[in-house]
């Protein structure tokens, strides 16, 4: 293991420690293991929260800011943090106008997140309501969407929900537009190396020099194959051909693309994959709206990337550009 670390049981703390002292401007940490909004809650505003394990940066603390969360309970690396740090994000972000619980489908993060949620209603009577994102379409098929892991998507309905919240929109119709959403989005991802997780110290699968894989999770869970490195254009038309399965695009549609970097992908291959993926898609009919290319949700140093699609109307187009700001993203 090669990394630029003290000792790895500190590896989390050390990171938000400098990650809010880099950034106080938006970032405060009243407590271990939760970011919150420098400004503390806004009286009257719906708060949102989320929460996951670390080594996906920006995802998930990352987007605490104006227009989009306010707090974030962050775990170990690739793991979930407790019920507590959940309950504490939640009343860290509390305005009185009731907490939206929003993240990603993964079993842990989804059990501690529900005895949060009870916790805080029953303690602090606060009302929540939660969104899943589960926009990874090689998870689980579509009959059975509702298993499928959550991705970049996120990126997406963080950046809605909160335009939305910021609107001073009651705490159904915040709800409503985060799940409209995770509704609208579809990813896939594709992997060349692990990553290693500090306190395992090793990687966290093996691919041979010369391989890749196709449509693996974000935490390395396995694809659907695995086979020698292909050409840039084939690796992003085959996951542009499986979104569009998934989700069909005729001629009028919007949708914004999130060609996203893993860790180590540079931007410069990143702009490859783009090119093609616009290409594929204008060739459907749509048109492409506010694109993103870069690291927005990342796996550690994993050599790879996923792409987002997200199926917009007038409603979602114009919160998705509506105002934003945190240390990763300003819209």
């Amino acid at each position: 293991m090669k990394k630029i670390l003290n000792a790895p049981q500190d590896y989390v703390d050390e990171m938000l420690d400098g990650m809010c002292t880099a950034h106080p401007e938006f970032y405060a940490q009243p407590e271990r293991r939760v970011i919150a909004r420098s400004g503390g809650a806004t009286q009257g505003k719906v708060g949102i929260v989320t929460g996951g394990g670390s080594g996906h940066l920006p995802i998930f603390t990352g987007y605490v800011g104006k227009g989009l969360l306010d707090a974030a309970a962050i775990g170990d690396v690739f793991a979930s943090p407790s019920a507590e740090q959940m309950a504490g994000a939640m009343r860290h972000a509390n305005g009185g106008a009731g907490i939206l619980r929003l993240y990603g489908n993964y079993g842990g993060d989804v059990m501690n997140f529900d005895m949060a949620g009870e916790t805080v209603e029953l303690e602090d009577d606060i009302e929540s309501t939660t969104v899943l994102l589960a926009d990874d379409v090689v998870s689980a098929p579509p009959e059975e969407a509702e298993k499928r892991r959550g991705v970049a998507g996120m990126v997406y309905a963080f950046k809605t929900a909160g335009a939305k919240a910021e609107e001073m929109a009651d705490l159904a119709n915040v709800t409503r537009i985060a799940q409209k959403t995770a509704d609208a989005c579809r990813s896939i991802g594709m992997a060349l190396t692990p990553c290693t997780v500090p306190q395992a110290g090793k990687p966290t699968f093996t691919l041979g020099e010369d391989e890749m894989e196709m449509g693996m999770g974000i935490h390395g869970e396995p694809g659907i194959w695995r086979d020698k490195l292909k050409p840039a254009d084939a690796i992003t038309g085959e996951m542009i051909e499986r979104l569009l399965a998934d989700m069909p695009l005729s001629s009028g549609d919007r949708v914004s693309i999130l060609v996203n970097s893993l860790g180590a992908t540079p931007d410069e291959e990143l702009y490859i994959m783009y090119r093609h993926a616009k290409m594929q898609l204008e060739a459907a009919g749509a048109s492409i709206v506010m694109p993103l290319v870069g690291r927005y949700a990342t796996s550690m140093e994993m050599t790879g990337a996923t792409i987002t699609l997200c199926k917009l109307d007038d409603e979602l187009e114009a919160l998705l550009k509506a105002p934003a700001d945190c240390a990763f993203w300003r819209v």
